[in-house]
């Protein structure tokens, strides 16, 4: 099922490169940009509930979908660029593992454990 999950996410991520290249920005851009909404983990350093809902909400699909539509009505294309970011990001974590957070801990994603917590439970379980 991981298999599959992840080549889904690679295919919306495929369609993230895809509507970045009907902009008129620079390839550059999307290079230097696929990684900023990682920046919400900035809110980890309040708590790890606000850290959950700020990381959650830049990190959710339908997010970038409806700030991607809102760019195209509005004929934005920073905008829509935001939207494009967000989305690609988005299956991008997913694509590798990471989903969205539970705000009792970092490692805690509705994909399962990452990083340590996962090998803890795995030795665990030996």
């Amino acid at each position: 099922m991981k298999r599959t999950i992840a080549l889904e996410e690679m295919a919306m991520f495929g369609l993230s490169i895809f509507l970045f290249g009907k902009l008129s920005f620079a390839w550059w851009w999307y290079a230097l940009l696929i990684l900023t909404p990682d920046l919400s983990m900035l809110g980890y350093l309040a708590n790890t509930r606000t850290g959950a809902i700020v990381y959650n909400f830049f990190h959710h699909k339908a997010v970038a979908i409806v700030v991607y539509i809102a760019g195209f009505y509005l004929n934005n294309e920073v905008v829509q660029l935001t939207g494009v970011i967000l989305f690609g990001h988005s299956c991008m974590d997913r694509m590798l593992g990471y989903g969205l957070k539970y705000p009792d801990s970092f490692q805690n994603t509705h994909l399962g454990l990452i990083g340590n917590q996962k090998q803890k439970t795995r030795n665990e379980k030996l």
